[in-house]
C-alpha cells in the first residue's frame, strides 16, 4: 500500500510497519546524509534505515512516498521551560499549560524539551506517560525547582526534594555581579554539585560571567546552560571545559528576546510563526509605549553587545570540540517556544559561523548524547522514530527547517491541531 504525504493521516496502530521511501535522510549523527533513503518504523521505533536498494521494505508494510523531501530527527531543545506562561503573564504553571506547550513544541518540530526549572509534579507525571501510544506532544525531561539557598544545607535540601520527586537534572543559578543577591556562594554551589552527583543527577548552571563559569567547571558542573557573555573565553578555559566533558548551550534567542520587541520583529511576518500565535499577543508586543520602555531599558540595550560576545564564544568553543547543545531558554513571556528553536539554529549559523550540519547535530544527536537521552536524537535502529519531514534541505540553508511538512513522534504523525481529553 503506497500513500502520498497529503492523504496520510496519523498511524493509529504502532503494531504496523511503515516505510518512508525516497527522502534525503539526515540521521543526526553528523555523517553524510543518505541521498535517497528508506526509513522503516515498527512499534514506534526505527527498525531499519539506509539507501533505497540496500534496505528491504518489509512485506505488508505501509509505504509512504517522501520522494524529493528531507527527513531529519526531531529537534531537542536542551534548555526550555514549559507550563508557566499564559500570554505575556508568567507564574501560571498548570498541568493544562504543560500539555499545551508540549503539543505546541511538537507542531513546530521540537520533539523533546529539557525543562530547566519551574517544573511541578504534573510535569513529572506527564513525562511518565510518554510510553503511551499515539503520543501527540514533545517528550519532556525536567529539573524541578531551581536550587537556591544561602547555606550548603539549605541548598542541599532543595536537591533532596527534587530527587524525591524524580527529576532528571538539577539546575542552579549563579548570576549577578560580585555582591549581588543573585550570586550563589562557591561553598554552596560546590556542595550542591557534589550532592547532586552523589544522587546520580547532572547539574546545569545558569550563568553570565566567565569567572563564574571557570569556578563552576572546576567544581564539577556538567552543563553550562547559557552563553558566557561578559568577555571572550580564553584558551585555558576552553581546554578546561573540553577536558571536563562539560557541554554548552548558547540560548542566543534568550538575549534577543530582551530587546527585539523595541520595534516590530521581522519574524512577525513569517507565516511559520503566525500559524500558531494569537493576534492579541502581537498587538500587546507592538504597543508603542511598551516598545519605548524597551528602547530606554539599559539592561536590554546592553544585551545587544553581550550577544556579540556570545556569538564569538560559541564559535570558539565549537571549533575546539566542546559539545554544543541547541537551546533557547524558551517558554517565559515573549520567548515563543517551538518557533524560537528555528531562529536559534539560524543565529548559530548566520551569526556564530557554525555549519548547518554542526547545528543540526547540536539540535539532535549531539544534544541527545550530551544530555544522556539514549532513545532519541538520531535515526538509528532501536531509537524512537521521532522525525521531521521537510520540503527543503536544511544543509543547504538552515532556514529550511521551517519548510516543515509533518512531524512524527514514535512513528505517529502529530496532528496540526492536537485533540486530547482533559
Amino acid at each position: 500500500m503506497i500513500c502520498g504525504m497529503a492523504g496520510f493521516g496519523p498511524v493509529r496502530s504502532r503494531a504496523e510497519t511503515t516505510a518512508f521511501v525516497g527522502a534525503k535522510i539526515i540521521d543526526g549523527t553528523g555523517l553524510s546524509p543518505i541521498e535517497r533513503g528508506v526509513l522503516v518504523v515498527r512499534d514506534g521505533r526505527v527498525f531499519d534505515v539506509g539507501a533505497v536498494g540496500e534496505v528491504a521494505v518489509p512485506e505488508r508494510a505501509r509505504v509512504v512516498d517522501v520522494s524529493g523531501k528531507v527527513i531529519m530527527p526531531g529537534l531537542i531543545n536542551g534548555h526550555g521551560h514549559v507550563g508557566g506562561t499564559e500570554g505575556l503573564q508568567g507564574g501560571r504553571y498548570s498541568r493544562e499549560n504543560v500539555l499545551r506547550d508540549l503539543e505546541l513544541n511538537a507542531r513546530y518540530g521540537v520533539t523533546t524539551v529539557v525543562s530547566l526549572g519551574g517544573d511541578g509534579l504534573a510535569s513529572i507525571e506527564i513525562r511518565e506517560a510518554e510510553g503511551a501510544t499515539n503520543l501527540d506532544r514533545a517528550r519532556l525531561r525536567v529539573a524541578g525547582q531551581v536550587v537556591t539557598g544561602e547555606t550548603p544545607a539549605e541548598a542541599k535540601a532543595v536537591v533532596d526534594f527534587n530527587q524525591r520527586t524524580g527529576v532528571d537534572f538539577i539546575k542552579i543559578k549563579v548570576d549577578g555581579e560580585e555582591g549581588s543577591s543573585q550570586r550563589m556562594a562557591p561553598d554552596v554551589f560546590t556542595a550542591v554539585i557534589d550532592h547532586a552527583h552523589a544522587l546520580g543527577l547532572p547539574v546545569a548552571v545558569h550563568l553570565y560571567y566567565l569567572v563564574d563559569a571557570r569556578a563552576l567547571v572546576a567544581a564539577g558542573a556538567d552543563y553550562i546552560a547559557h552563553s558566557i557573555r561578559d568577555q571572550v573565553v580564553d584558551d585555558a578555559f576552553v581546554a578546561m571545559v573540553k577536558e571536563a566533558g562539560v557541554y554548552y548551550c548558547p540560548t542566543l534567542m534568550r538575549d534577543v528576546s530582551t530587546f527585539v520587541y523595541e520595534s516590530e520583529p521581522e519574524f512577525f511576518r513569517d507565516p511559520f510563526f503566525l500559524r500558531e500565535v494569537e493576534v492579541s499577543l502581537l498587538e500587546q508586543l507592538l504597543n508603542p509605549e511598551r516598545q519605548m520602555r524597551i528602547r530606554n531599558n539599559p539592561p536590554a540595550q546592553a544585551n545587544k553587545a553581550a550577544l556579540q560576545v556570545a556569538f564569538t564564544n560559541l564559535k570558539k568553543l565549537a571549533e575546539a570540540g566542546v559539545p554544543i547543545v541547541m537551546g533557547t531558554d524558551g517558554g517565559p513571556p515573549g520567548r515563543f517556544q517551538g518557533y524560537f528553536e528555528h531562529l536559534e539554529m539560524a543565529l548559530m549559523v548566520e551569526k556564530a559561523g557554525l555549519t548547518p550540519m554542526q547545528v543540526i547535530v547540536a539540535a539532535t544527536g549531539g544534544a541527545a548524547k550530551a544530555l544522556k537521552l539514549p532513545d532519541v536524537g538520531t535515526l538509528e535502529t532501536g531509537k524512537w522514530a521521532d522525525f521531521l519531514v521537510l520540503a527543503e534541505d536544511p544543509l543547504a540553508d538552515i532556514a529550511h527547517t521551517r519548510s516543515l511538512e509533518s512531524v512524527w513522534i514514535a512513528g505517529t504523525r502529530v496532528p496540526e491541531k492536537s485533540v486530547r481529553l482533559k
